[in-house]
């Protein structure tokens, strides 16, 4: 098992839900943070989803950014083979950000 720290910026430049990090499927994640940044003086409301294998996308986190920046994940968040993390604005060039995470990768375990 080997255990990776990275992280992925994402630039949202529509107001479709874009998916921002996909779990593989021979991995875990654990997501330390999903900050989102708007350095605008208007209100941008942006919701986080997380789809678990097979399911539909849940909504796990609103907020509401005008010249702010959130962590849209405020403890951690486990993501298991497949699942994907998306986020959406309801502006579209206004958001920016960051996702930090922890992968957790079983493709050289044996047996």
């Amino acid at each position: 098992m080997t255990i990776r720290y990275k992280s992925d910026t994402f630039d949202l430049t529509t107001s479709n839900i874009t998916t921002i990090l996909t779990c593989p499927n021979d991995a875990t994640i654990i997501v330390k943070s999903l900050q989102a940044s708007h350095q605008a003086a208007s209100n941008v409301d942006v919701d986080a989803y997380l789809r678990k294998s097979g399911g539909s996308d849940v909504e796990i986190s609103h907020a509401q950014l005008n010249k702010d920046f959130k962590n849209m994940v405020t403890s951690s968040l486990n993501m298991e083979a497949n699942d994907i993390l998306k986020i959406q604005a309801d502006t579209s060039n206004a958001i920016t950000g960051v996702v930090s995470y922890a992968l957790i990768d079983r493709s050289q375990e044996n047996g």
